[in-house]
């Protein structure tokens, strides 16, 4: 058995795993996140914002503090979308290099793809025929795994291993940022039209990429997908258990974009599943989902708590 940690560090959030792992086995240890929007206004600047970096090292070291006391034997941090795009990441290398010891790893999209669908599909995959073992209903590779980050999206084809893969510049912190500036009050038919219309832009270049038509399911991650999912799951409070696997509608997802768009910031608050990072960012999330399912016809998704995260602990056990 080996203890990893793993800490992914996107435009939205910094997440950690910390697990244990054995043969095909992992269990989780401890799994943490906290918003820290380390993306903020970098579409506009193009550069880490100071009050935005702190946020983020506020966070990682009491991170640094959990893996001390559980005592992992391996740590990887990874960094997306948000630190790709800045001219300034060198300063966003150093502190964290300060604070756990390790040198971060900026990934390009490809990489970001390849350990999104890793930490997606294990279980899919493991979960199979073959095995005995049940799998949620009616979920047939190849997959097409979607993961809806806070400044890209990243689009993986593939069954037991990543065939393709394609990272575009849309997720739900850089579309608000350019389009949704005003989270109080539901945008007009015109802004959310311009929205529209750059989620198609980017779903066209991928659908010249990644031979999206293949895919016999759809499986949808991260933090705007999951908070879809116990929307429309009508959930009381967030559930992991119950969003995990689960399997939303094209209908379903449709409804609960609409009604986030037409929704007030305090309405979005109210809602149970919602985590308060994501009041004013989960509009643009959602939307992004309902594109998706729309212009490739999907008629579900199913939806995974595995992600990049995971992908990145198994990528940490690796001899």
């Amino acid at each position: 058995m080996t203890r990893v940690a793993a800490i992914d560090c996107g435009t939205n959030s910094v997440r950690l795993l910390i697990a244990d792992i054995e043969a095909d086995t992992l269990t989780d240890v401890e799994r943490r996140m906290e918003i820290v929007r380390l993306g903020q206004g970098v579409d506009e600047t193009g550069r880490l914002a100071p009050e935005a970096l702190e946020r983020t090292f506020g966070a990682m070291r009491g991170y640094a503090k959990l893996i001390d006391q559980h005592g992992a034997s391996a740590v990887r941090v990874v960094a997306t979308s948000a630190t790709r795009d800045a001219a300034n990441r060198q300063d966003f290398v150093d502190g964290v290099r300060e604070i756990f010891g390790v040198e971060p790893e900026v990934i390009t999209g490809a990489e970001e793809a390849e350990l999104s669908f890793t930490g997606a599909t294990r279980d899919l995959v493991r979960l199979s025929p073959e095995t005995g073992l049940p799998t949620p209903d009616g979920t047939r590779p190849p997959y097409l795994v979607v993961d809806i980050g806070g400044g890209s999206t990243e689009f993986v084809l593939g069954s037991t291993h990543v065939e393709a893969a394609l990272s575009v510049d849309i997720g739900c912190v850089r579309l608000t940022e350019r389009h949704l500036r005003d989270a109080g009050a539901p945008p007009s038919a015109e802004v959310v039209e311009a929205v529209v219309a750059d989620i198609d832009e980017a779903l066209d270049r991928v659908a010249q990429e990644v031979a999206v038509e293949r895919a016999l399911t759809l499986v949808g991650l991260a933090g705007s997908v999951t908070t879809v999912a116990g929307i429309a799951l009508d959930l009381p409070g967030y559930d992991p258990d119950k969003i995990h696997h689960s399997r939303i509608a094209v209908n379903g997802v449709r409804e609960v974009s609409e009604r986030l768009l037409a929704m007030t910031h305090d309405e979005r608050a109210a809602i149970p599943v919602m985590h308060p990072g994501r009041v004013d960012v989960i509009g643009a999330g959602a939307l992004i989902l309902d594109r998706i399912m729309e212009r490739y016809g999907f008629t579900d998704v199913v939806v995974s708590e595995h992600d990049i995260l995971d992908g990145i602990a198994w990528s940490v056990s690796k001899p």
